[in-house]
């Protein structure tokens, strides 16, 4: 689904988990793309994934392409990632899995080591992407 305001459009997929708060999983000012922060809950079950960092991470990763997808673009439009991680222990997994998704030269990414996921969840993502066409 697609919705347009003089200022942006805002995008919703099935294929990605809602939101849990008022805010869309995409939006854009003509070709900028802002991705809202994906998890590793698969959309269909509205669980988490299980095995820890690396399932989560596909899942996560797995969710940005379906919103990207609604949105017009894909992983080869992103410019910029940020990666958020629960512990710096999940960092090798992570990047293990994000480079088998962005392989070299990969977009900038920032990684962070944060503390407050909602219980159970150890990753999350958010992209910038400038749509093509």
């Amino acid at each position: 689904m697609t919705q347009r305001s003089a200022a942006r459009e805002v995008f919703h997929t099935e294929k990605a988990p809602a939101p849990v708060a008022a805010y869309s999983q995409a939006c854009a000012s003509g070709p900028i793309l802002s991705v809202a922060g994906q998890v590793g809950i698969d959309p269909t079950t509205g669980e988490i994934a299980k095995g820890g960092a690396g399932p989560q991470t596909e899942q996560a990763l797995r969710n940005l392409d379906a919103v990207l997808e609604a949105a017009g673009a894909s992983r080869e439009d992103v410019i910029r990632m940020d990666c958020y991680l629960t512990t710096a222990d999940h960092l090798a997994t992570f990047n293990e899995v994000y480079a088998g998704w962005f392989p070299a030269p990969a977009p900038p990414a920032r990684t962070t080591v944060i503390v407050g996921l909602a219980d159970g969840l150890l990753v999350e993502v958010t992209a910038l992407a400038v749509r093509q066409g």
